[in-house]
């Protein structure tokens, strides 16, 4: 049995086939601090224990997408080290609140493969889990990804695709029981704008825009333990695709988040991830720009202090996003489109 680990390629996969992923994390102010230096996130709720003690939480929950980056870094090394791409998610929920001290498991579950026609390739889908030290599951989400094979002429599986909700539905969104708006101090939040607001449809130029270096990109990347060698090993990546190593497409994710702040500075909780689509690679040097749209307004079951927005956060590189860069009529991507998520988001009332 080798001691080194070369990662998992596609005709290791097997339907219906458990992994549990090392190393359990357990995140600390300091991951809160660093995350906040790495990408600017300003939001209250998750920026001030005092902030949080007045909507009922004993201290500031970990951002959420902090907590998705730590779940899914557990599971690069068994599921994507080997990776071409990363092609989507769906159905993220996001359940418990995570708080620092909290120690994190992440376990996957195959639930697709499918070799690609070139028999280079084939698409792995899996659900992943986060658990909590007390075996509350904090965090579940659907991707597929396309991982190389060893062997192209390995025989492959019978194929199987998953049948995937196009979007988590309202009903199954929760927000935390303890976590109430009822004193909710918008001045304090850095905006009025509340749930009621905003307009199916309407769309939120967030204006400013972040420019990634290469040090900050490889450091999110190591302190997610993100282990996949396209974002960190320039000696591996010089002699790939790109000549170059790509920045993590979460961290993309979470700057846009960020970002987001000016325009919707109330959407506190993340509640769901319905879909998303890295859509063209970031470099160190490029500048980040992103807008939302509002595509979605609905009821929180058995809430009346919050509501539930669903919004499409879409993020450009080196594009301002003021005439709104998205589509053509043909339904491509416009060349600066980076990234496209459809997530769910709480807001107060």
């Amino acid at each position: 049995m080798s001691k080194t680990n070369s990662g998992n390629f596609f005709e290791d996969f097997r339907l219906g086939q458990n992994i549990v992923h090392a190393t359990p994390r357990t995140i600390t102010h300091g991951d809160v601090a660093l995350y906040i230096a790495l990408t600017g996130s300003r939001f209250a709720l998750t920026s001030s224990d005092s902030f949080a003690r007045s909507l009922g939480l004993s201290q500031a929950p970990v951002d959420d997408f902090l907590v998705f980056h730590i779940v899914f870094g557990k599971t690069v090394p068994d599921i994507s080290l080997n990776a071409v791409a990363n092609l989507g998610y769906a159905e993220a929920r996001f359940l418990a609140p995570v708080f620092p001290g909290d120690t994190l498991v992440a376990t996957s579950r195959v639930i697709g493969l499918k070799e690609n026609r070139s028999r280079q390739t084939g698409i792995v889908t899996v659900r992943s889990t986060g658990v909590n030290q007390s075996g509350d599951i904090v965090l579940t989400y659907v991707r597929w990804v396309m991982v190389n094979k060893r062997d192209p002429d390995a025989p492959a599986p019978e194929p199987h695709v998953p049948d995937l909700a196009a979007a988590v539905s309202a009903a199954d969104l929760e927000l935390p029981p303890a976590l109430t708006f009822t004193d909710y101090d918008v001045a304090l939040a850095g905006r009025p704008s509340l749930w009621g607001d905003y307009d199916v449809g309407e769309r939120i130029d967030h204006a400013d825009g972040m420019t990634v270096e290469e040090a900050e990109h490889a450091l999110a990347t190591r302190a997610y333990q993100n282990t996949a060698r396209v974002h960190f090993n320039q000696f591996t990546e010089s002699k790939g695709r790109f000549g170059r190593r790509l920045i993590y497409g979460g961290h993309v994710i979470s700057i846009a988040r960020a970002l987001s702040f000016n325009g919707l500075a109330n959407a506190q909780k993340i509640l769901g991830l319905n879909g998303g689509a890295h859509v063209a690679p970031l470099f160190a040097g490029g500048t980040v720009f992103a807008w939302s749209e509002v595509l979605e307004r609905a009821e929180l079951k058995g809430r009346t202090d919050a509501g539930a927005l669903r919004l499409r956060l879409v993020a450009t590189k080196d594009c301002p996003c003021a005439d709104f860069p998205y589509k053509d009529n043909a339904g491509a991507y416009d060349a600066s489109v980076i990234l496209d998520l459809d997530y769910w988001v709480a807001m107060p009332r």
